[in-house]
Formats: C-alpha cells, structure tokens, sequence
C-alpha cells in the first residue's frame, strides 16, 4: 500500500521518561503495519511543534493549549495512561476531536499492584523490611498488640470506583474472601463485580463498614480531595487506606496527621500530591505508610499491551468503527 502524508500519526517520544520512550521495534511494526499514514515520532518539542500542524491521530500524554491550536487537522487523540485530565482542556473537551484512554491496558498491572498492597499491609511487610534492614529477627515484637499480621480473608473492602480497574480488583478481591462493597457513580454497571455498590453520596457509608479502602476512582474536579478529613474520620482505628488512582483524590495533609496521631492503622500509596514525593515531606517518615512511586502501570507487558490496544483502534478508525476506551470528555474517563 502507497503512504499517504495527508494522513499523520505523531506519538511523541521521550528518552528522559522511561514509559514515554516508544522502544524501536514498536515504530517499526506501526509503519508496517499501517502503511497508509506517514507515522511520525518527535524526539524533542522543536520537532513535534513542526509536525503538529499535519496531525490527524495524536498518540500523548498531554497536550498544551498552543500545540492544540496547531493541530488543524486533529481528529483523533490517544492517551497511554489510564487518566486523561492533563488532555481535557477546554478547548480539546468543546471540539470534535475524539479522545480514547489505555485503561484496558493499565488494568491488570494496576489491579495486581492494588492487591499486593492489600498484602503489605495486612502481613505487615514494611516492619519485616525493617527488621531485615536491623539484621533483627522480629518475631516476638510482630506478636505484640497493634503488630500482629491479619488476614484478607473475611474482610470488608470498600472500593472507591468501579471502572476498568476497579473491576480487576474487585474480582481478585473475592477471590480472597474478602467482601466487595463499592462506590460507583453510574450505579447500574459493574454492580455484578461487588456485593453492594452504592452512590458517591454514600461514601461515608461505605467508608465506615469498611476495613480497607482502595480508590481507583478517575480523577476530576469532582474527585480532588474525594478523601479529606471528615472521610478520614469515619474510618475504623483498624482500617487502611490504598490509593493506585491519582494523588489528588486525597488531601495529604489531613491524611499525614491522621497517620501520625494513630487514628487509622495504615495508608498504601502509588500516588501521592505533590509526586514526586519531595524528600523532606513528612509522609516519608511515617511508620504506617507505604509509599510505592507511581508503579501501579509498570509491567514487562507494558509496550506489547500497548501496541496491541493502538493497533486495533487504528484499525477501526481507519475502517470508519466505533474506537475502544473512548472517553466522555465532560465526565473526564
């Protein structure tokens, strides 16, 4: 089949950022796969500032408002990340412009990463870290009160969203034992992945039954600061909190002070506000706080899940279908 340059596909690519760095062998199988558009992958800003001007399909985690306003022929976006609020502009959301997520393809790793967490905290690994990091064989101090591991199985979890992600997780949830109660703002999909799935006016509700937290839900306007002070209150002495969503869905400074004054047992964070966590913040010091850096999405099947995901809605665009992961731009997921 003959390129056609009126047709341009730009996936810009950063060596600087390891998840940004489209490997060779992924361009490599785009140009032939799809020889019918002219598949361009700018290195630097100069470079795609060039190139935005001919953009039909945009494959990015974001997007300036002055690179939108060069993109005359932009008919298509692609977001690799679940999230899509750095892509929600005003302009992007009033526009034509179709805008798709990858959070099919961030699902598993997320959800896995969701329940190793679990783990973490209820066996009470980051004190075994520590005993190992004193070379100290902690068994009798794990024995005593308010150190002692617990067990997934029989436990109430209560999920904050019940999209792509939180469906992965719910399921291996209840795989466990556990109970899957639920947050979800559209009520009627996904009800059949937990026991009970209530509205986001019910948050309190569920955070009250619940012996750990997991959010996984978008985030929005709606959702910045979902988890403050008042939600932490109605937490159980023995409960914990796990965000693998966005850091912003939580006020990290009442979640640090209920931390150090003990009034829950634990927090597990991939995501935090600011991130990265700057080294003098007080959540690094914390005894009952897990911090991962914003690995939930990282996995070896990463690029091949990616390029499985592209490849099939290029085939749809092109074909005139409906796109997969398309995203309501009002809604922001």
């Amino acid at each position: 089949m003959i390129s056609n340059p009126e047709r341009t596909l730009i996936w810009p690519s950063s060596s600087h950022i390891p998840y940004t760095h489209v490997p060779e062998w992924v361009e490599a199988r785009l140009r032939a796969s799809f020889s019918q558009l002219e598949v361009l992958l700018p290195r630097d800003q100069e470079a795609l500032s060039k190139a935005l001007p001919k953009c039909e399909i945009l494959v990015s985690w974001t997007l300036q408002p002055e690179q939108f306003a060069r993109c005359r022929k932009l008919k298509w976006i692609h977001s690799p990340a679940a999230g899509v609020t750095q892509l929600c502009l005003p302009e992007i959301v009033e526009s034509d412009v179709l805008l798709t997520n990858a959070r099919t393809v961030h699902a598993l790793p997320v959800a896995e990463h969701a329940i190793a967490l679990l783990f973490a905290l209820a066996r009470r690994l980051k004190d075994c870290s520590a005993y190992q990091a004193e070379r100290r064989w902690g068994q009798a101090e794990s024995w005593q009160p308010g150190h002692v591991p617990t067990e997934l199985n029989g436990k109430t979890l209560g999920l904050v969203g019940l999209g792509a992600i939180g469906r992965e997780i719910a399921v291996r949830a209840k795989a466990l034992g556990m109970r899957v109660i639920a947050v979800k703002r559209s009520l009627p999909q996904g009800s059949e992945y937990a026991e009970r799935v209530d509205s986001p006016e019910q948050l309190n509700r569920i955070l009250a039954e619940a012996d750990f937290v997991v959010l996984a839900a978008p985030e929005t306007p709606e959702t910045r600061h979902l988890i403050g002070a008042a939600q932490l209150q109605c937490l159980k002495p023995t409960a914990c909190l796990i965000n693998i969503s966005r850091g912003s869905l939580v006020d990290t400074e009442a979640l640090v002070k209920t931390l150090a004054s003990g009034s829950i047992a634990g927090a597990a964070l991939d995501v935090t506000a600011p991130e990265p966590l700057p080294p003098d913040h007080p959540l690094w010091a914390l005894p009952n706080a897990l911090i991962t850096p914003h690995l939930g999405g990282a996995s070896d099947r990463y690029w091949p899940r990616q390029l499985e995901l592209l490849e099939e809605n290029l085939r749809r665009y092109l074909a005139g279908e409906p796109l997969l992961n398309l995203v309501d731009k009002k809604r922001g997921y």
